[in-house]
């Protein structure tokens, strides 16, 4: 297929930047999976009070009897995006080349001397891989807090089966750190102990944040002007109810959840402000703001208003010059009939002399 030039931009980089962004991803998918299913990373054994009322709460059971199971959860945050960002990029870019908007389309990238890559795969690839790469990184910082901090879940108490009576607990402000207090079952107490912030807050509302960006800044057809919002804050709505459920459940405390929330939001934002640019196209990463324009533009010399003043001294010194210029001349002309008189005074006594 023939391409112009206007069409295709040159980047030799562009497999060298590749290789090490695969290299990046493939050390956050290893770190989030040594914290997520290998005993690398030892939990932290936090204490208790005993007969503490905030961690005597039923326990609910696994996490696959929970009105949102992990199997549902990850199936919506790991496939929504995908079929959305997908479907968007697809559609916008069906739209350009139907109507010939190719201001707002982004070059055909050529790398080496034949491979070139359609804008299109670029940019679906590219928001993808940023979607992916903070998925892993929000499920780092949340294994990562939850094995610094321990902290115990509303049913630590009920699965960790306390001896009160070997423990000595006479008094309800006993402070329990023996590491080997718990009788219960020891999956089951380690789990408990992993419970700030909450994960499946932080993962649902990096998925709807992310979600809600790209729909809010990408899709930019008539019609959506009310569809676009609604859309958003359904996405963010099952996210809000994604950690009132692990709270209702007795999983998580209001201030795992609030964390999780935070770090998924912060994670959301950061990738889709300074990373992806806003998910903006060629047309919008080539404008510039007012601002820049003025502060760009060329110098324009603005007429000046002469002042009476000014135009007085201006003549003035034109005539003076006038009459320096013309100064010489008059000097010659004078000092010529000068001489021209000398020499007739010298003809008339010479005439004078030769009568006598």
């Amino acid at each position: 297929m023939h391409r112009s030039r206007g069409e295709t931009r040159r980047n030799d980089t562009f497999l060298q930047c590749f290789v090490v962004e695969m290299v990046i991803m493939a050390g956050t998918v290893m770190l989030a999976y040594y914290f997520e299913y290998t005993d690398t990373f030892t939990v932290n054994v936090q204490g208790f009070f005993c007969f503490d009322s905030s961690y005597t709460k039923p326990y609910p059971g696994p996490d696959e009897s929970s009105d949102i199971p992990p199997v549902l959860l990850f199936s919506l945050v790991a496939g929504v995006p995908v079929l959305v960002i997908i479907v968007g990029e697809t559609v916008v870019f069906c739209l350009q080349v139907a109507t010939r908007d190719f201001e707002n389309q982004e070059k055909t990238l050529l790398t080496g001397d034949c491979c070139y890559i359609n804008p299109l795969v670029r940019r679906t690839v590219r928001f993808l891989g940023i979607y992916t790469f903070g998925l892993f990184a929000t499920d780092i910082f949340v294994n990562a807090g939850q094995v610094v901090t321990g902290n115990l879940a509303p049913h630590f108490l009920t699965v960790c089966k306390p001896n009160y009576t070997a423990l000595g607990c006479h008094q309800f402000t006993q402070f329990i750190t023996d590491v080997h207090a718990c009788t219960g079952n020891p999956d089951l107490v380690t789990k408990a102990r992993r419970t700030f912030p909450s994960k499946d807050a932080a993962l649902s509302i990096y998925a709807a944040m992310y979600l809600a960006m790209y729909i809010t800044n990408t899709i930019k057809a008539k019609g959506t002007r009310l569809a676009k919002p609604v859309l958003c804050l359904g996405l963010m709505c099952l996210a809000f109810l994604t950690g009132i459920n692990r709270v209702a459940e007795y999983r998580n405390h209001w201030s795992d959840v609030i964390a999780g929330f935070f770090i998924g939001i912060s994670i959301a934002v950061f990738l889709v402000v300074c990373v992806v640019n806003n998910f903006k196209g060629r047309q919008a990463e080539q404008e510039k703001s007012p601002i820049d324009n003025l502060a760009q533009m060329p110098m324009i010399s603005i007429p000046r208003v002469e002042s009476p003043l000014e135009k007085a001294k201006r003549d003035h010194r034109h005539e003076t010059s006038d009459e320096e210029s013309e100064t010489p001349n008059t000097f010659k002309s004078r000092f010529g009939r000068l001489l021209s008189w000398m020499s007739g005074m010298n003809r008339s006594e010479q005439l004078h002399q030769t009568r006598q």
